[in-house]
């Protein structure tokens, strides 16, 4: 069999929100593909990570689904497209009818395209309900909060290439570029460095960014390895050191700003010695990075899940918006607040409306004004209140909401506490899953529906600095899978037989085409305009070039001026006791991504680390009778896993790290389901735990065991 292309077909990295340009050469049968650099991407230039690199692994696995399943008498068995598309449009009707439209979830997924995302939170729309979400609840739901109320807009404020080539200071708070972004840290951060830049890491953890800016024989860069949780009161001593020595922006404050004098306020009694203490960072140390950053002509901040991920997690990443506001450091190149996204199209998803109190554009459903237009468009109501987000979803599974329909999404593994969302899942009278692999989360689906993967369909992705760029298919390689979009707008026109075309498309452009209509910083792209380079949005006019950096004039916010709240302390919600004398906390690896459904099929990156394991520091393991390498024992007040013991000095005495991505052994299973109030966003950053010597498992995890 030929393949549709001869040529290698120029795309984008499915994994993380780098946005790294690849080739995939097709070979003689579908499925046979091989990456190839290219060259002259626009972001990476042809350099790759390691998961990059091995991303046509997962293509063709043997794992792949390739016909629809149906679940009777608690076995699945193969069925026609017919019969699963019925059975879907019969259960969601029903469900409808014998309760109401909010008894139905939507996920939409940060590894599925915009075109593919907007068609599901529409579709959730015309279904009436705005119980429609994706994993940016898990990971940047506070960034994006706190950013679109302060600034005006949830995303990076600057671009990476502006970053690189005028920051003199990287302030890096709960983020591993070195392990979670290895293009961003090496092409971007490193040639900084090179160039003279200086890097500040706020982080628990000793990682492959502590490691990789040990550079030079120069005493510049900093780790500043706090206390998990107490990321607060270590700004709030930069704050107010910036604020003794005299080193703010005063024009851009009076100009620019409002909120300066209750920051002042709240830090008017602050006692520098005593949180410097409860953070475990000597006060001399956090004194001199507060220079640094303060002092120098452009200082950018980069933030990340340590600093989202706690029920805090909003004035987390308050407090660091205070710290570029009252410096100035914001609105010119090699300034600004900017999350770095962990998946693909984490930004975009958002960006296309899959949440809950947003339509596309960060319009607010509750916004008259806002959802009028996009119903001028889409030709049907909206719902006016705001939907649940993913974890509220799961809380109210069995209760007030009885079925799911998920795309892309593993919520068995990613959301916290998991057992109990396992639990929650049998309440649950319909579920349906559209993906490429039997997750953990499909074992529980009445229906599950076979998609192809990132390298069979086209589309578009936003990358973590705002670039919206086009992926592009090579070639399908089973004949009974169907594309997300084509599933969706199938799923659309039965559910909906009222004769409109509200899910009617031919591709992918077609969808975006609707999309940049609705969505008023993607109104100027078209597919023709993105090409092989891209654009950052805003984009607000055919012929615009984008913005590679915000708010060079004013913020996006209803007064047009940043905004400044002072903020204090809030401890985890669970904190050490005699029962739980440790604090645990979790990370991504760079050879894995996110619950692993990729990745460990990927024999490439499974390698390294096959299995989950524990980083305990010496003081820790000698206390507890473990050894480097011997199994342990992990528990929470929630469950507990058995994992190797990692015996390093890379973590905090008193402090256990470990990952989500493992089925047989996942973090989730300890992590807490409590939410920061405004963003919704589970604390997976802080749990109480304890560690004992542990027996290995009877059973370890395969590659192929999903």
């Amino acid at each position: 069999m030929s393949s549709e292309h001869d040529d290698p077909v120029k795309t984008i990295c499915p994994y993380c929100g780098v946005g790294c340009g690849i080739m995939v050469q097709p070979g003689e049968e579908p499925g046979d593909m091989r990456f190839m650099p290219w060259g002259d991407a626009p972001v990476n230039e042809g350099r790759i990570c390691i998961k990059g690199g091995a991303a046509t692994e997962v293509v063709d696995h043997e794992d792949r689904l390739t016909d629809p399943l149906i679940k009777e008498d608690g076995e699945f068995r193969e069925a026609s497209w017919e019969e699963a598309y019925s059975l879907i449009v019969d259960e969601l009707s029903r469900i409808r009818e014998v309760y109401d439209p909010d008894a139905m979830g939507f996920y939409g997924s940060s590894k599925t395209m915009n075109e593919e995302n907007y068609l599901l939170q529409k579709l959730a729309r015309r279904y009436g309900t705005n119980n429609v979400d994706n994993c940016t609840r898990m990971c940047h739901a506070s960034t994006v909060w706190a950013l679109r109320t302060s600034l005006g807009a949830g995303a990076m404020t600057n671009s990476m290439a502006d970053l690189r080539d005028e920051a003199d200071v990287f302030w890096i708070q709960g983020a591993n570029p070195g392990e979670q972004h290895p293009i961003a840290n090496s092409q971007y951060f490193r040639q900084a460095v090179l160039d003279g830049a200086t890097v500040i890491q706020v982080d628990p953890h000793a990682n492959k960014t502590t490691r990789s800016f040990k550079i030079d024989e120069t005493d510049r860069h900093m780790h500043l390895q706090l206390n998990p949780g107490t990321d607060i009161p270590l700004l709030n001593v930069v704050l107010k050191t910036v604020l003794e020595n005299d080193w703010i922006d005063e024009d851009f404050i009076a100009e620019r700003t409002e909120g300066f004098e209750h920051l002042v306020e709240t830090l008017e009694d602050f006692d520098k010695e005593a949180a410097a203490e409860e953070c475990g960072v000597p006060l001399a140390d956090i004194e001199r990075a507060a220079e640094a950053y303060a002092r120098a002509d452009n200082a950018a901040i980069f933030t990340g899940m340590g600093m989202s991920q706690h029920t805090c997690g909003v004035d987390n990443v308050q407090n660091e918006i205070n710290l570029a506001l009252i410096t100035g450091n914001v609105g010119r190149p090699g300034t600004g607040v900017n999350p770095l996204r962990g998946q693909n199209n984490v930004q975009g998803t958002c960006d296309v409306g899959a949440m809950p109190n947003v339509l596309p554009g960060y319009q607010l459903v509750d916004d008259d004004e806002a959802r009028q237009s996009v119903e001028e468009v889409w030709g049907f109501e909206i719902p006016d209140e705001p939907g649940l987000t993913n974890v509220e979803i799961s809380h109210a599974s069995g209760d007030t909401v009885h079925g799911l329909y998920i795309m892309g999404e593993n919520p068995i593994m990613s959301e916290p506490d998991a057992n109990v969302v396992a639990e929650r899942m049998q309440e649950l009278e319909f579920i349906a899953v559209q993906d490429i692999f039997m997750t953990e989360t499909a074992e529980y689906a009445d229906v599950v529906l076979p998609a192809t993967t990132w390298a069979e369909r086209g589309g578009t992705v936003t990358n973590t600095d705002r670039r919206v760029q086009r992926m592009r298919g090579v070639q399908k390689v089973h004949e009974n899978t169907k594309h997300d979009l084509e599933i969706l707008c199938e799923i659309g026109n039965r559910l909906f037989d009222d004769g409109s075309e509200h899910f009617t498309f031919e591709d992918p452009e077609a969808v975006f085409e609707e999309l940049r209509q609705v969505c008023p910083s993607y109104h100027g792209m078209t597919y023709d305009a993105l090409g092989e380079e891209g654009i950052h949005w805003p984009c607000y006019e055919p012929g615009d070039e984008g913005d590679s950096y915000l708010y060079e004039d004013s913020f996006d916010t209803e007064s047009g001026l940043g905004q400044i709240e002072g903020v204090t302390h809030q401890p985890p919600k669970e904190v050490p006791d005699e029962e739980y004398p440790l604090i645990l906390t979790t990370a991504r690896l760079e050879e894995h991504y996110n619950t692993g459904t990729m990745s460990r099929r990927s024999p490439t990156l499974n390698r390294q680390y096959p299995e989950n394991f524990v980083d305990v520091h010496p003081a820790d393991a000698e206390r507890y009778g473990i050894e480097d390498g011997e199994y342990v024992t992990i528990r929470s007040r929630r469950g507990e896993i058995t994992v190797k013991a990692q015996v390093t000095e890379d973590i905090k005495e008193g402090v256990i790290w470990t990952t989500p991505h493992f089925a047989a052994a996942s973090a989730n299973v300890l992590t807490n389901d409590v939410l920061d109030e405004r963003a919704k966003i589970p604390e997976y950053k802080a749990a109480a735990a304890e560690i004992e010597v542990g027996v290995e498992p009877a059973d370890s995890e395969a590659p192929a065991d999903d």
